[in-house]
């Protein structure tokens, strides 16, 4: 008998993995953190069952043993929230891993403990709280430069409202230093710059709001044809190397959301170490300044344990919803759910449920709906417009995109960027496939997308219609060669090409082109389509497809994603005119050769 089972302690009885039965453990609640064996590795509780708890550890549990002792906590798993966060890199349940590698060196011991803020950093406070005054919740206490991008507010915690009864003044504090005391319902509350939180209890917001204006991302296929609205879910589905990760690099590269948050969760340890070693290294595009001044990194890749995979995503939300509780507009990106959800099935099939399709657990569609539901446009506590944008990657095996994960994603998200091998091994990037993706949030970010490019929404019509026909007769094509057919039909073939390389392939390696604005995207379309229509007329009138694809304009469509500097609004104009001036040249030889 251990010494632990001889004092009454709670004690291990069974190992399966990372999955450990406990006994003692009457009383305890779901979801409560323990700490196990003598190395106080992180668990929590996920059935209890009398006095026998099941316990999932989000550390390698080798060499533990029956016997070992159990220590609770009586909270569930919460996360420190406060300044400090911006730049950090954090693994799934929150343990900063700079600070464990100070600790530990290149190998993180098991057990191995840090606190996710620095307790001992004092930050300069301007208090917005005055003694006598009446604050409510999400109302902001004070405001912290947490960043030179940041500005950190201080929040009055949910469901803490009343009278101030005092106040700090200006100064410097630590995260754990009262800044004021709230005079409550019940009793005095201290208000504090660390908060903590449960990362599975969503916070609560005033009002949900309609999705209303687009996140954009620079990138044409994207913004023009699949927009994403501020707020919205977004599903990037793709087999191996069709360029998932790059896409969303891209996009927490790009986007205009105030606060990027990059989960790592499965992913391989090189890819994930890429980002690691590049992100510091960006630069915010509109502001100069290094990216990771608005950037949280969670790193938890395929070889670290299953468990913390499994709460890696919900740790990524939870600081999301604590920014846009401050108003900021957030953008989350979780590459890749599929490793997420065979994190869930492993955990299901060590804790014997009955399994559903594919071995993963009747509770995936639940699972999927409680993560993304937390994403959203919203109406803040303190009565501030924000929002929590969230984009998931799907790796299904072998591309194959009927499978349970990507099939229940679909039900849950708007919008769906559907990655293309055929596309990705063309060289052809994103690899977005613009017959098999779509977006439900065109009518509600055509309002906004209007005011800067008038006729949009037309334009953009027009050009999926032209695409869809290009697909139509290249399937012709392949059966009867596109010299057996007419002129008129094998437009469709040289227009389709124009769109695809002079405006829906991007390249991330080109300091113009990485990053398309909304203005020239809407401008190259313009060019793209006019052309179409004047070619379309005069082939009607008898000119030859050969002589219109010859016109010196046509190279220079094509040049111009990338050949005028800063977007190029004036050099995109005197190209507009330069493709009118050839089309009426051609048009005039078309009318003066039948005159004569």
């Amino acid at each position: 008998m251990t010494n632990a089972e001889k004092s009454g302690r709670p004690f291990v009885t069974r190992i399966s993995g990372p999955v450990v039965t406990v006994k003692g453990m009457a009383g305890a609640a779901m979801y409560e953190v323990v700490r196990v064996g003598e190395l106080g590795l992180v668990g929590e509780v996920v059935r209890q069952a009398g006095d026998l708890a099941t316990v999932q550890v989000y550390e390698e549990t080798s060499m533990l043993k029956p016997g070992a002792p159990v220590e609770r906590t009586g909270a569930p798993l919460s996360l420190w929230l406060g300044p400090g966060l911006i730049g950090n890199i954090y693994d799934g349940v929150q343990r900063p891993l700079p600070a464990l590698r100070a600790l530990s060196g290149a190998w993180i011991k098991r057990g191995e403990r840090a606190d996710p803020l620095d307790a001992a950093r004092r930050w300069t406070f301007e208090p917005l709280l005055k003694p006598g005054q009446e604050a409510a919740a999400g109302q902001a206490a004070g405001l912290v430069a947490e960043t030179p991008l940041v500005t950190h507010k201080v929040l009055l915690p949910p469901g803490v409202s009343g009278r101030v009864r005092s106040a700090a003044g200006p100064g410097s504090y630590t995260i754990n230093e009262p800044l004021a005391v709230i005079e409550t319902a019940a009793g005095p509350v201290e208000i504090k710059m660390l908060q903590k939180w449960p990362v599975r209890l969503p916070r609560p917001a005033r009002e949900r709001r309609r999705v209303s204006v687009p996140l954009v991302t620079g990138q044409r296929i994207i913004d023009t044809f699949f927009p994403l609205g501020k707020g919205g879910c977004a599903c990037i589905p793709g087999g191996f190397g069709t360029g998932k990760t790059i896409t969303q690099h891209q996009l927490a590269k790009w986007s205009d959301a105030g606060i990027i948050i990059f989960i790592g969760c499965g992913e391989r340890g090189n890819e994930m170490t890429e980002v690691l070693r590049e992100f510091p290294k960006l630069k915010d595009p509109r502001t100069g300044r290094p990216l990771m001044e608005r950037t949280i990194l969670i790193a938890n890749t395929s070889n670290m344990p299953v468990a913390a995979r499994e709460i890696s995503i919900y740790t990524g939300i939870t600081m999301a919803e604590y920014y846009r509780d401050m108003g900021y507009d957030v953008a989350v990106f979780a590459d890749s759910t599929s490793r997420w959800a065979e994190a869930l099935r492993e955990m299901s099939a060590r804790l014997e449920e009955m399994p559903a399709e594919e071995g993963f657990p009747a509770s995936l569609p639940a699972r999927l709906a409680q993560f993304y539901e937390r994403g959203g446009a919203v109406t803040t506590l303190g009565g501030e417009p924000a929002s929590v944008s969230i984009v998931g990657a799907v790796s299904p095996p072998g591309g194959d995109f009927s499978e349970p994960v990507t099939q229940h994603t679909r039900r849950f998200t708007r919008v769906f960027w559907s990655l293309d091998t055929e596309l990705a091994n063309a060289r052809h990037y994103p690899s977005i496939n613009w017959l098999r993706s779509y977006s439900d949030y065109l009518d509600e970010v055509g309002e906004s997308w209007e005011k800067t490019a008038p006729g949009w929404r037309a334009l953009r019509d027009e050009a999926m219609e032209a695409l869809q026909r290009e697909e139509h007769y290249r399937q012709i094509a392949r059966l009867v060669g596109p010299d057996s057919l007419p002129d008129s039909q094998r437009l469709h073939l040289f227009i389709g090409g124009m769109l695809r390389d002079g405006f829906l392939s991007q390249n991330a390696f080109d300091a113009e082109d990485a990053y398309c604005p909304l203005e020239k995207q809407a401008a190259l379309l313009k060019i793209i389509m006019a052309l179409s229509r004047g070619a379309r007329d005069l082939i009607k009138g008898g000119t030859a497809l050969a002589v219109i694809s010859a016109l010196p304009c046509v190279p220079a469509i094509l040049r111009a994603k990338t050949a005028y500097p800063g977007g190029g609004p004036d050099g995109l104009e005197r190209l507009a005119a330069r493709v009118a001036e050839e089309l009426a040249g051609l048009e005039k030889k078309n009318s003066g050769g039948e005159a004569a």
